[in-house]
């Protein structure tokens, strides 16, 4: 049986016009790819990047999931289940 995800229903917030880690900013550092955090529309960096700020922003406020923003792609990943729940449907 597949794992199913409880948390799609704390989704509030599905785009940003924002196009940088703001986290990564103010330290001045780099990222890698951008994360939106579907409760709240914090923008943070993925787990490739050197700080994992979409993480973190997850481990301090328990926001479960997450979708990339990157160009073309349109999973959301649950970080409480570690599964990826859907598609963003257009």
């Amino acid at each position: 049986m597949t794992p199913a995800c409880t948390h799609q229903g704390a989704a509030r917030i599905f785009h940003t016009s924002i196009d940088y880690c703001e986290d990564c900013v103010e330290l001045g550092q780099p990222w890698v790819h951008l994360r939106l955090c579907l409760s709240c529309g914090h923008v943070g960096c993925c787990d490739s990047s050197p700080n994992r700020h979409a993480s973190k922003h997850f481990h301090a406020t328990g926001h479960p999931l997450v979708r990339s923003i990157e160009p073309g792609e349109t999973w959301i990943w649950c970080y409480r289940d570690e599964i990826v729940v859907g598609e963003l449907e257009s």
